[in-house]
């Protein structure tokens, strides 16, 4: 699936729900979901600044196609990571970087998250933006 029909499954999942008490459920549910978490990068190296919990994202580049890998210490701010994850994981680059994160407005969910939690989510977005810009840099270099 592309990153837009990602997009589109997430807000469906969320406008079937008519609570934000729900709509936590699922975040949580999300987060517990993703794969573990390898623990050699579970490093400063790896950590989100700009996230008041802790926060690692892992990427690597493989066949033009950029994986992402989340963890936090957080249940919602992991759940927000693998949100992100859901959306952007497994594109190239450019498909990355032209894909705004409108589904995170069609969801409503800043208006739910503390100010923490909304700087922790751009700052995790910034970080998928700079590996795409990164890799597509990569990419460009490889094949120049």
């Amino acid at each position: 699936m592309g990153i837009l029909e990602n997009q589109k499954e997430l807000i469906e999942n969320f406008k079937s729900m008519e609570n934000w008490e729900d709509k936590y459920r699922l975040i949580i549910d999300m987060g517990k979901q993703l794969k573990d978490y390898p623990e050699e990068y579970r490093t400063d190296k790896y950590k989100i600044n700009g996230c008041q919990s802790q926060v690692w994202f892992h990427t690597e580049f493989n066949e033009g196609k950029i994986y992402l890998q989340a963890d936090s210490d957080a249940m919602i701010v992991k759940g927000l990571a693998a949100m992100l994850l859901k959306v952007y994981s497994g594109h190239c680059p450019s498909e990355i970087l032209a894909s705004p994160p409108k589904f995170l407005e069609e969801i409503g969910i800043a208006k739910h998250l503390s100010p923490t939690r909304s700087n922790g989510l751009n700052s995790m977005l910034k970080q998928i933006q700079m590996y795409a810009v990164a890799f597509k840099a990569l990419e460009k270099k490889q094949s120049g």
